[in-house]
C-alpha cells in the first residue's frame, strides 16, 4: 500500500528525529499501520525475530521527503538513487530499535550505500531532508511506493514546529 497521496493529512507528529547541526530536524508522523508491507515481508519479519525485537507500527519519517517506515522493506533503492544523499540507514549510525528513534539526534554519518544496511529492520531515514533537490529519483524506484516527495508539505512541517508565518498579499516578507 503506497504512502497516502494526501500525506500528512490525518496524521500528527509523534516525535522528531534531530540532526546534530542543531538547526534541522524532521517529524515522525503517526499513527503507524500494521497492515503495511514491512509487516508481511518475510525478510523483515525474520530480521526482527533474529534481533528479538517486536515489530511495531512507526508511521512516516520526514515531511517534505517522507518515508513510510511501516511500508519500507529496506530495499535501499532510494538510497542508491538519491544524487545528494538525503537518506541514510539509521541503524548504521545508531543501532537501536526503530521504536526508540523518536527524539534522538543523528549526525548523518550513517551509511548511504544500498548494500550496507544493518539488516531488514533498518530503515531509510531522510536525515538530510533539507538537502533534497526534488528530483524524485527515490520515489520512482521504491518497490513498495513508501516515499513521497512534496515541497508543499513544508507548510505542514512549519505548522507542526510552530514556526509557520502566513504572508498576506501586500505584506512584507518576514
Amino acid at each position: 500500500m503506497p504512502i497516502a497521496e494526501n500525506f500528512p493529512e490525518g496524521l500528527k507528529p509523534t516525535g522528531r528525529i534531530n540532526h546534530s547541526d542543531g538547526e534541522n530536524f524532521h517529524f515522525m508522523w503517526g499513527p503507524g499501520r500494521s497492515d503495511a508491507e514491512a509487516f508481511s515481508n518475510d525478510d523483515c519479519k525474520a530480521a526482527y525475530e533474529a534481533r528479538g525485537e517486536k515489530q511495531v507500527p512507526l508511521g512516516v519519517s520526514g515531511t517534505t521527503v517522507a518515508v513510510d517506515w511501516d511500508s519500507c522493506v529496506a530495499d535501499g533503492a532510494c538510497i542508491e538513487a538519491c544524487p545528494v544523499q538525503v537518506f541514510q540507514w539509521y541503524r548504521t549510525e545508531k543501532d537501536i530499535p526503530n521504536d526508540q528513534v523518536l527524539n534522538q539526534t543523528f549526525d548523518g554519518t550513517g551509511s548511504s550505500e544500498k548494500e550496507e544496511r544493518a539488516d531488514y529492520t533498518d530503515k531509510a531515514d531522510p536525515i538530510r531532508e533539507h538537502d533534497c533537490i526534488w528530483c524524485m529519483a527515490c520515489v520512482s524506484v521504491c518497490p513498495p511506493q513508501a516515499i513521497k516527495v512534496e515541497q508543499s508539505n513544508q507548510e505542514a512541517h512549519e505548522k507542526a514546529a510552530g514556526t509557520f508565518t502566513k504572508i498576506e498579499a501586500g505584506t512584507a516578507n518576514p
